[in-house]
């Protein structure tokens, strides 16, 4: 991976201090994160980014600790830190890593013999968006993300010709590598999420302008 994907981790919480830069598969599968993702708000035909709430349920939070804010706003702030930023399921509309190895083509695995025929199975698996991209249509994956939204699942192929910056796909659940978008490249979707600095500034801009 390139160093801009590794130093986007880094900022977004993720703990890179075991990638050696051997290979793709080992560099992922090294990469932790203690904390969840929160996407950037983004325009919408309905509404304009500023006007979103950046993490689901965020407005009621600031209203029930104004008192706090009025006191002591360095606390505030690191109270929305240490509720929002941490390893939870509790439903905030937030990303959770993975970093886990799918493998349905490869004989002996235990996703092999579990999905292997579904895959196989041209009712079940479309895999024409990946193989546009990377030529392979039985690769390896990683999943790399799930959350709360769709498609809820994100992975890269391990065969990606571009492996210092590959292409993410997405599938969701109910049409599990049936229906598969691209979601473009790695360093780019890493884009589209917050770290707690930008959550900071966007509370901030509504707050103490």
């Amino acid at each position: 991976m390139n160093q801009s994907i590794i130093n986007r981790i880094q900022e977004l919480g993720g703990n890179v201090d075991n990638i050696k830069g051997e290979s793709l598969e080992d560099d992922i599968l090294s990469i932790t994160f203690d904390t969840v993702l929160y996407q950037k708000p983004t325009d919408t035909p309905w509404s304009k980014a500023e006007d979103e709430e950046p993490i689901y349920g965020i407005g009621e939070f600031v209203d029930e600790n104004m008192d706090l804010f009025k006191a002591d706003s360095n606390a505030f702030y690191n109270k929305i830190i240490e509720k929002y930023f941490r390893d939870t399921d509790e439903g905030f509309g937030q990303t959770f890593w993975v970093g886990k190895l799918f493998t349905p083509f490869k004989e002996g695995s235990l996703d092999f013999q579990e999905w292997n025929d579904d895959f196989m199975d041209d009712e079940m698996t479309n895999l024409e968006e990946i193989t546009k991209v990377t030529n392979d249509s039985k690769p390896d994956f990683i999943h790399l993300f799930y959350d709360y939204g769709y498609p809820d699942n994100i992975y890269i192929s391990l065969s990606d010709p571009n492996p210092e910056n590959p292409t993410l796909f997405g599938t969701d659940h109910e049409v599990f590598f049936n229906e598969i978008s691209n979601e473009g490249t790695f360093e780019n979707y890493l884009k589209t999420f917050m770290t707690k600095n930008e959550l900071l500034e966007i509370v901030k801009n509504k707050l103490e302008k």
